[in-house]
């Protein structure tokens, strides 16, 4: 396989007191100097020990106002006709690298809001189209609900309609109308993208009319995607080929920060506070769930969970009451006693306020905890990577995190 990465584009006295004089400043120009008074010589001071100073803890997850902050949106269109389970496990098992990337995301000083969007093609499951195309999710950032829907999702179909598809997604998501937005589809399949009765280049020209740069990703041979028109409507859409092997397993390599961060990951948890009825309660447990099946994948990947918990991008103001005061989405003094958790139920307007307050400090300190590791964490895997033989540039977090420096670049946002 040729590389798996191509892009199109492609610090005496008299000294002293000078020295004085610049540090402090001129005096007014209406005002006459004070006359200077040299003291005489004196011993100098005994040694005093130097402390050193104790590190600075990383600041809290900075809040998002969905109002005011740039948008980061990014949908991913996954084949997942039969021969695609590599692809899947790949989505799965990377979901958590690829929001991780987008954790110190600014511009201009102020941190995004990131949507994620889900499409699948080549896909025969209840809610499919005819043409086996299904929105999967809209746009969300609701991240534990889009990882239920990528762990329930299995191989199926066997029409893989790139262009259609394309169209699909530009067409029904709720695409951002602001101009400095990043817009950006993702496509990964693996056969001909002239398959269907939608032309891919129809279907890319829209999109990039609309302002979205769409960027391929085929699942097989480098040369075979550029026959296959993979490149092309890259190329067309202004955005970027790529292919991978989507039957490599991905290699997770271990730090000695894991199971540190996958612990306080769990114990956040106890610090949210649902609010609510029933469906408020079922998006704690998908929390938990969700927990429990990164776990199961590896301690690896439940460290980068973890991570992502501990950024903003994770935010759970529709059920969590924490993150809704803190955005301002509701009013604590409106929430009805019954919609509360027991402990809050018979307190005053002020106690109720404290006690929700103790919570938010709890999570802060663990996430800033997190991020302190998260950060130790990634100096490590850093310098382990260099000695791999194969970096895993060349697998689904690999192009799209190669994708996503360069667009971030090109729209003034920094990732680091």
């Amino acid at each position: 396989m040729k590389p798996a990465l191509k892009l199109p584009i492609i610090l005496g006295s008299a000294a002293a007191l000078a020295v004085s004089a610049l540090l402090l400043g001129k005096p007014s120009t209406d005002e006459a100097p004070a006359p200077v008074v040299v003291a005489p010589p004196v011993s100098p001071p005994a040694p005093v020990a130097v402390v050193p100073a104790a590190p600075v803890a990383p600041p809290a997850p900075q809040v998002v106002d969905p109002k005011t902050a740039p948008v980061i949106q990014i949908a991913l269109l996954l084949d997942t006709s039969g021969s695609m389970d590599g692809l899947l496990d790949q989505a799965r098992t990377q979901l958590w690298n690829i929001v991780n990337r987008f954790a110190k995301a600014k511009r201009g000083g102020a941190a995004p809001r990131l949507e994620l969007a889900l499409y699948t093609y080549g896909d025969t499951t209840p809610g499919a189209s005819s043409s086996e195309i299904r929105q999967v999710t809209p746009f969300t950032s609701d991240l534990d609900a889009l990882s239920e829907r990528l762990f329930a999702l299995r191989t199926s179909g066997s029409s893989e309609h790139g262009g259609e598809v394309i169209q699909e997604a530009t067409r029904k998501l709720e695409w951002s109308p602001k101009e400095d937005a990043m817009r950006l589809i993702f496509v990964a399949g693996n056969e001909t993208f002239i398959q269907g009765p939608v032309d891919y280049r129809e279907a890319v020209a829209a999109a990039r009319k609309k302002g979205i740069t769409v960027n391929t990703i085929h699942c097989g041979d480098y040369e075979q995607g550029i026959a296959d028109h993979w490149k092309d409507a890259a190329t067309r859409a202004d955005g970027s080929y790529m292919n991978i092997d989507q039957n490599q397993k991905v290699v997770e390599l271990a730090a000695p920060q894991d199971d540190e961060i996958a612990r306080l990951g769990a114990e956040l948890n106890n610090t949210y506070v649902v609010y609510g009825g029933a469906e408020a309660k079922e998006s704690q447990q998908r929390q938990a769930t969700q927990d429990k099946l990164s776990r199961g994948v590896s301690l690896s990947n439940m460290a980068s969970r973890a991570m992502a918990k501990s950024s903003g991008n994770y935010s759970n103001e529709s059920w969590d009451l924490v993150d809704a005061v803190k955005k301002n989405k509701v009013d604590l003094g409106s929430v009805a006693a019954e919609e509360l958790p027991e402990p809050m139920r018979n307190l005053d307007a002020a106690g109720r306020k404290a006690w929700l307050a103790a919570r938010e400090k709890e999570r802060e300190a663990l996430q800033q905890r997190i991020q302190q590791l998260g950060k130790e964490r990634q100096q490590f895997l850093a310098e382990a990577r260099k000695k791999q033989a194969t970096p895993g540039d060349d697998t689904l977090d690999g192009v799209i995190g190669q994708v996503v420096q360069r667009e971030a670049s090109k729209r003034s946002f920094t990732l680091e």
